[in-house]
């Protein structure tokens, strides 16, 4: 079966921007990807709209989920604001079954991947 990694997380961003995700996520493939990890709830009920992506896939294939939070993460503030990085910005835990657990950081236009912050291997039991 290979290596898996487990990933599961959400993004928080405006209307326009979820709309540009949107395309990112339908631009590839279904049947050669994991793209069906990603879910938008229908009805976005506050402020904020969100994204949410939750699934294992194979360990080759992280490297296709990299790259789409780059791309996400690219994406630019719908309103300018000098005050505030308006930004998609949201967190994923990606369990590796060698390498661990590492804790990915979409903010500020980019992605920053590291070592969790915070005691989550109880999600790995």
């Amino acid at each position: 079966m290979g290596i898996m990694v487990s990933i599961r997380g959400w993004l928080e961003c405006d209307d326009r921007q979820l709309a540009q995700i949107k395309e990112i996520v339908e631009a590839d493939d279904p049947e050669r990807t994991y793209s069906g990890g990603w879910a938008f709830p229908a009805r976005q009920y506050n402020s904020g709209t969100w994204a949410f992506y939750g699934g294992n896939i194979r360990a080759v294939s992280l490297d296709w989920f990299e790259e789409r939070l780059r791309q996400i993460a690219q994406i630019p503030a719908s309103y300018q604001d000098d005050e505030y990085d308006e930004r998609p910005r949201g967190l994923f835990l990606v369990s590796h079954d060698v390498d661990g657990m590492s804790e990915w950081r979409v903010h500020s236009g980019g992605l920053v991947i590291g070592r969790p912050d915070g005691d989550y291997h109880y999600l790995d039991a």
